[in-house]
């Protein structure tokens, strides 16, 4: 199994709409990857470590998969839509990870 993260840093000036992307970017990337994906999370940041800090996130996002090519053969017909859907919620650009799921309960 693997997890697809993608990462939003939290940068001063940088704009995320968590709304837009928890009401329709999430339930859209579940909806175009399916029967594929086998688990999802969204998560946004409201804190860091240290109390009063900002979050060093935005929001985090996690996609499982059984492997790393099925995660690209789900992905791959719909790239353009997903890619064209972040504007709408973030100047960001996320950083991704595909990780190898060793311990999930």
């Amino acid at each position: 199994m693997i997890r697809v993260t993608f990462l939003y840093p939290n940068k001063p000036g940088s704009r995320f709409n968590a709304d837009y992307y928890a009401d329709v970017h999430m339930p859209l990337s579940i909806k175009l990857l399916q029967p594929a994906l086998k688990g999802v999370s969204a998560e946004i940041g409201i804190s860091s470590a240290m109390p009063g800090q900002p979050p060093p996130y935005a929001a985090i996002a996690t996609f499982d998969f059984e492997s790393v090519q099925a995660f690209t053969e789900a992905v791959m017909p719909h790239y353009k839509q997903l890619q064209g859907d972040i504007p709408n919620y973030t100047d960001i650009e996320p950083m991704v990870q595909i990780s190898e799921i060793r311990i999930k309960q």
